[in-house]
């Protein structure tokens, strides 16, 4: 399982590339949700968790701090294809109609967006907390042993 999990890619995105992919790829997840699924929040929501733990993983050491703050707009990105907006209301309400569809779905799924920020936060404090371990130890002096 090991090599299995060593032969993934492992590339390391900035701030920026991170919340693009984020966001790019929770806008194909919403719309093939809308296509296939009709919309089901449950599907969004499962498919936004893996998309919140790789943005942790895959975004560089100078950036950690990024994966948390993107992750919770691309949920909101990938939401615009799921709510419908002016769709449900059976008219055209305008831009007020599409962002009011997206606050209200942003409510109700609080669940999910509030489980996969902190998935990304864990992985980013714990790969935070890995690398000034390393760097310490990298610092450190090494001694040499007394003798008695």
């Amino acid at each position: 399982m090991v090599a299995a999990l060593r032969r993934l890619p492992n590339p390391r995105l900035t701030g920026l590339g991170a919340g693009l992919f984020a966001c790019t790829l929770m806008l194909v997840i919403g719309s093939l949700d809308q296509l296939l699924f009709d919309g089901s929040a449950i599907v969004y929501g499962v498919l936004f968790l893996p998309v919140s733990a790789l943005t942790g993983f895959w975004v560089r050491s100078a950036d950690l701090v990024t994966a948390p703050i993107s992750v919770p707009i691309a949920f909101a990105v990938g939401l615009v294809p799921i709510t419908g907006g002016s769709a449900g209301t059976g008219g055209s309400g305008g831009l007020g109609v599409e962002v009011m569809a997206v606050v209200t779905a942003l409510a109700v799924q609080a669940g999910w967006l509030y489980g996969g920020t902190l998935v990304a936060g864990l992985i980013a404090t714990v790969r935070k907390i890995r690398l000034m371990t390393t760097r310490r130890r990298a610092r450190r002096p090494s001694v040499p042993p007394r003798r008695a």
